[in-house]
């Protein structure tokens, strides 16, 4: 096992070896971090869709433009 594994393994023990409300007050703080709390629901998120089949970008980009008429779309990346 690769010691960032191993790592991982072992704060996930100590994590459950606490008490309910002990958890909730280590994960409430680790949301409160906004570095955190981006980080797990770019995970969950990936978690959720990873097993969705992949398709070509240009693909996206042509079904977003039927979705979205162009001027918004321009707009839209102007402010982002």
């Amino acid at each position: 096992m690769p010691a960032i594994e191993a790592r991982a393994e072992i704060f996930l023990m100590a994590l459950r070896s606490l008490s309910k409300k002990e958890r909730e007050q280590i994960l409430t703080r680790l949301l409160e971090d906004e570095e955190f709390r981006e980080d797990v629901l770019d995970i969950a998120l990936y978690e959720s869709r990873k097993d969705e089949p992949s398709r070509p970008f240009r693909d996206y980009l042509a079904e977003r433009r039927k979705k979205v008429p162009d001027g918004l779309l321009r707009q839209h990346h102007k402010r982002c």
